[in-house]
């Protein structure tokens, strides 16, 4: 990765036209061959960028450019359309490069499978009894997350979100629907689990008598002590 911070104008054209005026500006190029442009401020949104895959050339100013304090211009062309971003460069202020290597990528903590491992694990936060059958059990239109059965043995279809809105009760719905057509299933209850349940989510599960269950996960992975609080 070259990181380069310097007093810099740039101009976009293509599938749109944009313009950067003269200011200090940090630019990366990556080893991808992206190439962006930030200022400091507005978060890890860059202000302008060109996305591989593109090559970069570096060519020297024209007379005019020279004379408005140009030292070189940055011409990064994409290679499978006409869009065209070029950087002038009027003084560069630091321009290092670094060796990243390869990134493992972004692990999430929380994800719905974590929540998944843990609620089976811990399926007595249904109601205590509960024992579980299976997880991912299969159905026609896909998988619920965690078939179980409670105290008298009857069927639970639980399905996790860690934001739960109506889109994954209608989820659960339909997986109900299918459920209950099996004799040695039904009848099957539902059970909506999720970090956070919306409140029309939550009047949506109401209406059709599938219960909501509310995780927490910093409790149920034994970071966040329950008995200890004050409130």
């Amino acid at each position: 990765m070259r990181l380069v911070v310097a007093r810099c104008a740039a101009r976009y054209t293509g599938r749109l036209a944009a313009h950067l005026p003269l200011a200090t500006r940090l630019l990366v190029v990556k080893a991808d061959g992206s190439v962006l442009l930030h200022s400091d401020g507005g978060s890890y949104k860059p202000l302008n960028w060109m996305s591989p895959p593109c090559t970069m050339a570096v060519v020297a100013p024209d007379a005019e450019a020279v004379e408005r304090g140009v030292t070189a211009v940055w011409c990064v062309q994409h290679t499978k359309s006409d869009d065209r971003l070029e950087i002038d460069l009027h003084e560069v202020l630091h321009d290092s490069q670094h060796e990243l290597g390869v990134d493992p990528g972004l692990v999430k903590d929380g994800v719905e499978a974590h929540l998944q491992a843990l609620l089976a694990e811990q399926i007595q936060l249904l109601g205590d009894g509960h024992t579980l059958v299976r997880r991912e059990y299969p159905t026609a239109i896909g998988p619920v997350d965690i078939l179980a059965r409670d105290a008298g043995g009857a069927s639970v279809a639980v399905e996790i979100k860690r934001r739960g809105d109506i889109d994954g009760v209608e989820q659960l719905t339909r997986y109900l629907e299918l459920l209950n057509r099996d004799p040695h299933l039904s009848p099957v209850r539902g059970v909506f689990a999720a970090q956070e349940i919306k409140p029309q989510a939550r009047v949506l599960a109401q209406d059709r008598g599938i219960t909501c269950l509310v995780l927490d996960y910093d409790a149920m992975r034994g970071v966040d002590d329950v008995a200890s609080r004050l409130f």
